[in-house]
């Protein structure tokens, strides 16, 4: 394949691949996803990270269908990898992608549930040996993996997730690992240990290139008590068989016969046996590179389960920690349009250490088994949410968007039970207080198209009124949820303008957060679990409602009043009767 046929690789990245990599290999890095490779030849992690998402996921990142989707799907990855194991792990978590079929996500999910009960099975101690294991090796590589593995099978973790860690030949890789790491010399083609007579002929090559560097040194030392020719050849002999570990023949055979001085024969002589010791370690160097090679060819299947094992133990422990983390729960995949959710909680509040108000919510035909006031209805297909600011409606958006994101990824997600119907886009729009028609425009470039093209749909759109005039807005966003029936997607749209949406089609609902206190300093205290078909109270009752009730003298109150009629006076009193003031 082509290098530019990849999306996010252009004739610039190809190139800068190719030089540095070369085709074949930077083919291979996509095809399996080796950030490492791809960031090592000059990529930025974020453009590796790209173009490895869309060479894994494919058609499947078309899901991501809006700006604001895509950043809670990359929040979601943020979040999962920050509980890697390694940095590898981490780099193969921010590369999950939706999964392109049911099948897929459930198989996903079974593996990653599994995964954490044999995490969370272990002791303290072993889980902190597996830590260790993979922190101490994390470089990446056939030896990084081999010595991992054979760390792993030192704590004895077997089950589950490490089963092929147990399924390994600990001998066969006990030898891999020796040559591994003797083809791996950092300059020199052996790695120091890899064999005992080259590391010998290393060190007194290393010495008799030290005495080389300082000739007159050795000729002072060598002509001390010699008298005669004869007396200082054997004395250097002597000097150098003792100074270094050559012996005595390699010496001898080495020596000159003819010197003009005392000086030419020593430099003459330590160049002889230098070059006669650097010719046997680059022969023994051969014959070593041989045995070790064909040691690792007859290792080659082990080595190769080995880094399968480690890698997939990496990711599936990593996935593994962050379930246990945020205490997340399997979904449910149902042929029925619907996303439902029991207790479901937002990642980012609950990462943030938040204490985080659980929210039971549904749109489309769920089943969920549930009971008491909080049971959703099951006849409406888009929920048009209200309530006053700062009462959650955002997050609520949020919290749905994770939890289709994250099952769609065959991941499991923040609540204690979901039904969730797969979708082929996602379209969150977050509240964007830029009041012009430009940002109109792209707004509905954004939303409009993956409800007109073919496919199921989840819409989830926050304040749209923003973005425009609120006539204007209540008309569009009326259209908007219009369309979402009339094209059978689901939808939750958050709005102050519920009143103006008049009538709502029948497969439509208004649904209401509600404040129920405020303390001294104006803060709302909200019950964050919507009402079902219910219009929720606005922060200006609350407002109006607590003045008038704190007015000074009967005048001031008359005022307050006033304006009470003009937010709605029914509203207030209701509000006036059920709202708890904190003091």
């Amino acid at each position: 394949m082509r290098l530019e046929e990849y999306w996010g690789v252009g004739p610039k990245t190809r190139e800068r691949l190719e030089r540095q990599l070369g085709t074949e290999r930077a083919v291979e890095a996509i095809e399996t996803a080796d950030t490492r490779a791809l960031v090592g030849a000059g990529l930025s992690p974020g453009r590796a990270t790209r173009i490895l998402r869309r060479a894994q996921g494919g058609e499947s990142m078309d899901q991501l269908a809006t700006r604001d989707t895509r950043e809670v799907y990359k929040e979601l990855l943020d979040l999962a990898g920050e509980y890697a194991l390694t940095e590898e792990a981490a780099s193969r978590v921010r590369i999950l992608t939706p999964l392109s079929s049911r099948e897929a996500m459930e198989d996903h999910v079974d593996r990653v549930l599994e995964a954490r009960d044999a995490w969370t099975a272990l002791d303290d101690e072993t889980r902190a040996a597996v830590r260790d294991a993979f922190e101490t090796h994390d470089g990446g590589g056939d030896l990084a993996a081999v010595r991992t593995a054979l760390a792993l099978a030192e704590t004895g973790v077997s089950e589950g997730v490490f089963e092929p860690i147990a399924a390994l030949d600990d001998d066969v890789l006990e030898d891999a690992a020796a040559a591994l790491a003797g083809l791996d010399g950092g300059g020199d083609r052996i790695g120091e240990g890899a064999d005992d007579r080259l590391d010998s002929l290393r060190d007194s090559l290393a010495a008799i290139e030290d005495m080389s560097a300082t000739p007159e040194a050795v000729v002072e030392e060598v002509q001390s008590g010699a008298r005669g020719p004869d007396e200082f050849r054997e004395s250097f002999v002597r000097h150098v068989t003792s100074e270094t570990s050559v012996d005595v023949a390699r010496v001898r055979e080495t020596i000159q016969t003819e010197a003009a001085d005392a000086s030419d024969f020593v430099v003459g002589s330590l160049r002889a046996l230098g070059d006669d010791l650097r010719s046997a370690v680059e022969e023994r160097e051969r014959d070593v590179a041989d045995r070790l090679e064909g040691t690792i060819q007859s290792a080659g299947a082990e080595i190769d389960a080995a880094a399968r094992a480690v890698g997939d133990v990496a990711l599936y422990v990593s996935l593994a920690r962050f379930a246990d983390a945020f205490d997340l729960s399997r979904p449910t995949f149902v042929d029925r349009e619907t996303v439902a959710v029991e207790n479901a909680r937002n990642l980012s509040l609950v990462g943030g250490g938040a204490d985080v108000q659980s929210v039971t919510y549904a749109v489309g035909d769920q089943d969920l088994d549930l009971a008491g006031a909080t049971v959703p209805p099951r006849d409406h297909r888009v929920a048009v949410l209200t309530g006053a600011n700062s009462g959650g409606k955002t997050t609520l958006l949020e919290t749905l968007c994770q939890v289709q994101l994250l099952a769609q990824m065959g991941l499991p997600v923040p609540a204690d039970s979901a039904e969730v119907g797969v979708v082929d886009a996602v379209v969150f729009h977050r509240r964007h207080a830029s009041f012009n028609a430009g940002v109109l425009e792209s707004t509905l470039r954004s939303v409009v198209p993956p409800l007109t093209d073919d496919g199921r749909t989840l819409m989830l759109v926050d304040e749209f009124e923003a973005i425009t005039e609120p006539g204007s807005a209540a008309d569009l966003l009326h259209g908007l949820v219009n369309l979402s029936v009339d094209r059978g997607a689901l939808g939750v749209f958050v709005t102050h303008l519920a009143d103006d949406l008049e009538p709502l089609p029948p497969e439509a609902r208004v649904d209401g957060i509600f404040a129920e206190g405020l303390t001294q300093e104006l803060d709302l205290e909200v019950d964050y679990q919507p009402r079902f078909e219910t219009v929720g109270r606005s922060t200006p009752e609350f407002i109006v409602s607590r003045l008038v009730a704190n007015a000074a003298d009967r005048t001031e109150r008359s005022g307050f009043e006033t304006l009470a009629q003009a937010v709605g006076e029914e509203a207030v009193q209701r509000t006036l009767s059920d709202a708890r003031w904190s003091e």
